[in-house]
C-alpha cells in the first residue's frame, strides 16, 4: 500500500514534543532528486583513473557505501572521504573543496531544467514536493510546533530552493544550510543550540529526514524521529535501502511519504 506507515517501534509518541526539524532534499525537496546518480559515477572516474586494480563495479560499491554513509552531512565530507580513498590507492588529491565545487558543477547542470521551471512558475511547487509534505508542514504548525529545516546542501541553494516551492514560511525556527567553514554548523550543532539556547529539552524534538545523520542526532537527544524512506522522484513506495539505513540507527517510524500524515499523528499524538 503506498501510503503505509512502518512502526518500528510501537507506542513512540511525541506527545511532549514542540519542535519539528526536518532535512530538505529528499525529505521535503525533490529539486536535487537523482544527485546520487551524479555524485557516484564522478567519484568512481577520479578513482579508476588511478589504475589501483580495482573494477568500477568494486568502487562504485565502495563509493556508494561512503557517500550514503555521510548523506545528511554537509557535502564537503563526503568529498573530505573522496580525498582520503584517492590517497589510500598512491594519489595525491586537491582539496576537498574543489571536488565539491566539481560536483556542483555537474548537479546544477542536471537540475537547472527544474529550476528554471520554478522560477518561471512554468510548473507548480508541488511537483518538486514529496507528497503530502505542505499538509504535514501545516498540520504541525496548526498543532504549535516551531520549525526548523537544516540541509547539508550550502544554504544559498536551500533558502532559494524552499523559497521556489513555497515552504520558506513554515519554517519559523529559520532555514539553515551548509557553510563554507564547514566546522561552524552541522545538525548536531543546531540541536544543541536550541536545547542550550531556545530552551528546548531534547524529548521535545521530533525529527523528519531521509538521511541517517538527523535521525541520528535526533534520537541521540531523546527525541522521536520519522524516517522519509523515500523512493525518489515518485515516492510511492518504500526505498528499501533508505529503510534498512534508517530502520539501524532507532527511527521510530518509517514512511514513504507524508500522505499518511493523519494517520501517524494518530500515533504521534495519541488522545
Amino acid at each position: 500500500m503506498p501510503h503505509s506507515i512502518e512502526v518500528i517501534r510501537p507506542g513512540a509518541t511525541a506527545a511532549q514534543a514542540r519542535v519539528a526539524l526536518f532535512d530538505f532534499d529528499g525529505t521535503l525537496s525533490l529539486v536535487r532528486s537523482g544527485w546520487v546518480d551524479v555524485m557516484v559515477p564522478m567519484m568512481v572516474e577520479i578513482l579508476a583513473a588511478l589504475n589501483s586494480g580495482e573494477t568500477e563495479a568494486q568502487l562504485t560499491a565502495i563509493v556508494n557505501d561512503f557517500v550514503a554513509r555521510l548523506t545528511g552531512k554537509q557535502t564537503i565530507y563526503q568529498m573530505i572521504q573522496l580525498c582520503e580513498e584517492i590517497t589510500s590507492r598512491g594519489g595525491t588529491p586537491k582539496e576537498p573543496l574543489f571536488y565539491k565545487r566539481l560536483y556542483s558543477e555537474l548537479l546544477n547542470e542536471r537540475i537547472k531544467d527544474r529550476l528554471t521551471a520554478l522560477r518561471t512558475r512554468q510548473v507548480s511547487p508541488e511537483k518538486y514536493l514529496v507528497p503530502g509534505s505542505r499538509a504535514l508542514l501545516e498540520a504541525l504548525r496548526a498543532r504549535g510546533f516551531k520549525l526548523y529545516l537544516a540541509s547539508g546542501t550550502d544554504e544559498a541553494f536551500v533558502k532559494e530552493e524552499s523559497d521556489l516551492l513555497d515552504v520558506t514560511r513554515y519554517f519559523d525556527g529559520g532555514v539553515y544550510g551548509a557553510q563554507d567553514d564547514y566546522k561552524s554548523f552541522s545538525k548536531a550543532m543546531l540541536i544543541q543550540r536550541l536545547i542550550s539556547e531556545a530552551g528546548f529539552r531534547g524529548d521535545e524534538f521530533l525529527g523528519f529526514g531521509d538521511g541517517y545523520v538527523e535521525i541520528e542526532n535526533v534520537k541521540q537527544v531523546g527525541g522521536v524521529a520519522v524516517g522519509a524512506a523515500t523512493d525518489e522522484p515518485d515516492c510511492l513506495k518504500i526505498d528499501e535501502w533508505k529503510r534498512n539505513r534508517l530502520a539501524g540507527v532507532g527511527a521510530d517510524y518509517i514512511v514513504p511519504n507524508y500522505l499518511c500524515h493523519a494517520e501517524l499523528f494518530g500515533m504521534l499524538f495519541p488522545v
